[in-house]
């Protein structure tokens, strides 16, 4: 993007669109320090917290030159008239399987590329993921140029081999908490960061008074909160204040922090259903993993190609058998370890964590 900039045409240039706030708040920051002499500018689109808020009717028209945001903002900001597009040479869409899927930000996507594609015919469009699924793949067949190049990486060559991962079976929900209590977070000290995956907003609340109840110190970060509430946690975060995180799939996606070794999935990640009723999970008979997201939550441990170590927590012959398909997608080793401090220390040390 910085590459294709004309610095002396004041007016956005290059588009990136995120699905999140963290993502887009990450992406600029990284396009601020690549371009720190460059004299290009950059304006960040995302919902503006209540200190910061400005009505749109007050705001003048964006002129920085690269616009990274989210696609609500984006798209807000393009029907008032305050981003025009006329000059934009070429659209980025970070995450592309979920900004294109029809459990993502499909239609607003569409409708960001189509405006942009009338003013700008000629604009050239960029899709980047580390997972694309076949539904996903034969929608953007349909709907980008006929000219289009592709490069994908193999299936079997994307989980990655920094980061070892475990599977603990326990019997109920509650071993999964004092797993845990009593195994992680009386190893926090000696690990670097942890982030623990989540399905739901009622999970993460819930997991999240068992150990503050208990004295620990754990932050949890989830799409309902305010987004000064959300800024402050990855502030905390990032600075290293925390060091262990309860996240829903908000983070799962593109969040880089070095610091991070250690991913926990309390719950393993589904497929949503194809219904009316889509913002619920599919019953249990009818449970299929998500594997695209399974592949990026493991790719939170172990940034940059350090060392990392996952460990699924598992509950029920549901979970084991969705953990057994997990592992048949994508032939990679899932290693059984018990619910004891000699197994749990002995797979960290395996991972090159302790």
């Amino acid at each position: 993007m910085l590459s294709r900039v004309g610095v002396n045409l004041k007016a956005p240039q290059p588009f990136c669109i995120c699905p999140t706030r963290e993502l887009a708040m990450q992406n600029i920051e990284v396009l601020k320090k690549m371009g720190k002499y460059s004299g290009i500018t950059s304006e960040c689109a995302v919902p503006a917290d209540s200190a910061n808020y400005v009505p749109m009717s007050k705001r003048p028209p964006i002129t920085a030159q690269v616009v990274i945001g989210t696609p609500g903002t984006i798209k807000k900001w393009m029907s008032s008239r305050k981003l025009g597009v006329s000059s934009v040479k070429i659209l980025v869409f970070d995450e592309a399987d979920h900004m294109l899927g029809e459990d993502g930000f499909q239609d607003d996507s569409l409708r960001i590329m189509r405006d942009i594609e009338r003013s700008s015919p000629h604009c050239q469009v960029l899709l980047f993921t580390a997972t694309f699924d076949e539904n996903v793949k034969n929608f953007v067949s349909r709907v980008v140029k006929k000219d289009y190049n592709q490069l994908f990486v193999k299936k079997e060559e994307l989980s990655l081999e920094s980061v070892k991962q475990y599977k603990l079976i326990c019997p109920d929900e509650l071993t999964k908490i004092r797993v845990i209590k009593d195994r992680i977070f009386e190893l926090a000290d000696k690990l670097g960061q942890t982030i623990i995956f989540v399905r739901t907003r009622n999970s993460a609340g819930m997991l999240h008074k068992a150990p503050v109840d208990l004295g620990y110190d754990v932050t949890t970060i989830q799409g309902a909160l305010t987004t000064e509430i959300r800024d402050k946690i990855i502030k905390e975060f990032k600075d290293g204040l925390t060091k262990v995180l309860i996240s829903t799939d908000l983070l799962a996606r593109g969040f880089d922090q070095q610091q991070v070794n250690l991913v926990i999935n309390y719950d393993l990640p589904l497929k949503y259903e194809s219904s009316p009723q889509a913002t619920k999970y599919r019953s249990s008979s009818l449970s299929e993993p998500n594997y695209e997201v399974y592949l990026h939550r493991i790719g939170r441990a172990g940034r940059f190609g350090r060392k990392g170590a996952v460990f699924n927590l598992l509950c029920g012959d549901e979970e084991i058998m969705q953990m057994d398909k997990i592992q048949n997608h994508f032939g990679s080793e899932i290693i059984d370890v018990r619910d004891s401090d000699e197994d749990i220390q002995a797979a960290l040390k395996t991972a090159g964590l302790v």
